[in-house]
């Protein structure tokens, strides 16, 4: 007998969602659903959790609506899908909400309010829209435990923490290492790429870039670039718009798979001859097209167009593993690594502006440092 479906002849999207939830809530749908899957298999669904210290947007909705497609599927396969709500009362956003609430800053803490006030406040703030949350999990048909969620700032889930930590030590697998970490001064915290990309952690600002000329050291891995520019100095222009880093560069980044070209022109400062290496792509942004291959002879510290040439062209990974002489060497910034000062190659680079040769310094950048960690284990 073929099933029958009911007839809408008028499609309103609310009462058909209200009248689904009303069925599903009557005949306590999610429940069965795992209380008749009891000896079963589990499938383990922890849900993210998500902070009610802010609005739910449409973005949680979309999260929400994969994640309960996993389950339901999972459910459907015969595992019994236990889906434990949870919320994440995490510290810095709410410790600013709160801070400007009260009109404090951190140094107030402990004077103009107690530490056990400023925590209570605390605590209120991050589940204030908690009842907005819920009220979405419900009209959104979202399947999952609130009754009995985990929360991140109760002591029974951090001392679970430490607990696996513990186990996670003594079975070794917790090793000491370092890592590049966005600090904030006013805040006197380190912070996640999450906080970082927070609603006005962001403002366009025009600063100031640099170009420095870093001196190739000339050995084999060199030698064709030396031979074109008939053995004079060759420079790798590097741009930056972070120049106090500078003084701890270690190494120079090129593109594996982007063109570059070795150049004979004239120092705009010093009006000296030089030759001078950058991607093939960013020629535009240094040098005139009509100066190129010509007045060479005519130049003179009053010209305003410097004259250029292309002596050679060749791909990025042809420079990998170049040295070049430390930009500014003084004893704080001394190494004995045989690594540092070289040209390296990273996917990171790009021509989108620039050089094409980007200055590293793995004491400043996640970026830089990566790289230098890749070039620190290939030795």
């Amino acid at each position: 007998m073929a099933a029958r479906y009911k007839e809408f002849l008028q499609l309103d999207l609310p009462s058909i969602e209200k009248k689904m939830l009303d069925e599903w809530s009557a005949a306590r749908a999610f429940e069965k659903s795992v209380e008749l899957r009891e000896g079963a298999t589990p499938f383990v669904f922890y849900e993210g959790p998500p902070s009610a210290n802010g609005l739910p947007g449409i973005h949680h909705v979309i999260s929400r609506t994969l994640k309960d497609l996993v389950c339901r599927y999972k459910t459907m396969k015969g595992f019994q899908v236990k889906r434990k709500g949870g919320w994440d009362t995490h510290g810095l956003p709410v410790e600013l909400e709160v801070e400007k609430e009260l009109g404090i800053t951190k140094e107030d803490i402990g004077k103009k309010i107690s530490v056990e006030d400023y925590n209570k406040k605390c605590r209120e703030a991050v589940l204030r829209y908690k009842d907005k949350w819920d009220e979405l999990t419900m009209k959104m048909g979202y399947w999952v435990d609130l009754d009995d969620p985990y929360i991140t700032f109760k002591n029974e889930y951090i001392e679970t923490l430490w607990w696996l930590l513990k186990r996670l030590y003594e079975k070794q697998f917790l090793y000491e290492s370092v890592s590049i970490q966005p600090y904030s001064p006013a805040a006197g915290t380190g912070l996640s790429s999450h906080e970082l990309n927070q609603p006005g952690c962001y403002k366009d600002v025009k600063d100031t870039s640099c170009v420095a000329m870093f001196k190739a050291v000339k050995d084999e891995k060199s030698k064709f670039l030396f031979d074109a520019a008939g053995d004079n100095e060759v420079f790798f222009l590097a741009w930056t718009t972070t120049p106090w880093t500078l003084p701890s560069n270690l190494g120079l980044a090129v593109g594996p798979d982007i063109d570059y070209v070795l150049v004979k022109t004239f120092n705009p400062y010093t009006h000296l001859p030089i030759n001078v290496v950058l991607a093939n792509a960013l020629l535009p942004k240094y040098f005139k097209e009509e100066a190129e291959n010509g007045g060479f002879e005519n130049y003179s510290a009053e010209s305003k167009i410097l004259p250029w040439k292309i002596l050679a062209e060749f791909n990025g990974r042809l420079l990998e593993g170049i040295s070049y002489e430390q930009l500014l060497p003084f004893e704080a910034n001394k190494t004995n690594n045989p690594n540092a000062f070289k040209v390296l190659v990273a996917d990171f680079v790009t021509t989108e502006e620039g050089t094409g040769i980007v200055h590293a310094a793995p004491a400043f950048g996640a970026d830089d440092f990566k790289v230098g960690r890749n070039t620190e284990s290939e030795s």
